[in-house]
């Protein structure tokens, strides 16, 4: 029982540890005095063929809920100060 729980324990570690989970749940820790203007980053998703459909903030950083040029459903997590990407999700159609 104790090594199954000591096995246990060191799985979650190194899972919680991993740079892939680090990425994941990154943060922007950008001033709001340094931030981009909203404007800026629709300007900006728009150029890349994004339809915006809502803007929002989440762990400091800019959330862009919208479609990409083919339809599909996007989220980009984008850094309030450079307006670059973190994290995008997009939902393939079938």
């Amino acid at each position: 029982m104790n090594r199954l729980f000591l096995i246990g324990s060191v799985v979650a570690a190194v899972v919680l540890a991993s740079p892939a989970h680090a990425e994941h749940e990154r943060h922007c820790d950008v001033p709001m005095s340094d931030w981009q203007p909203r404007d800026a980053l629709i300007a900006q998703v728009e150029s890349l063929g994004w339809k915006v459909l809502r803007v929002r903030t989440d762990d400091g950083c800019y959330l862009v809920y919208g479609q990409n040029e083919r339809g599909e459903k996007v989220v980009g997590k984008f850094d309030p100060a450079t307006l670059k990407i973190i994290r995008m999700i997009v939902d393939y159609d079938d």
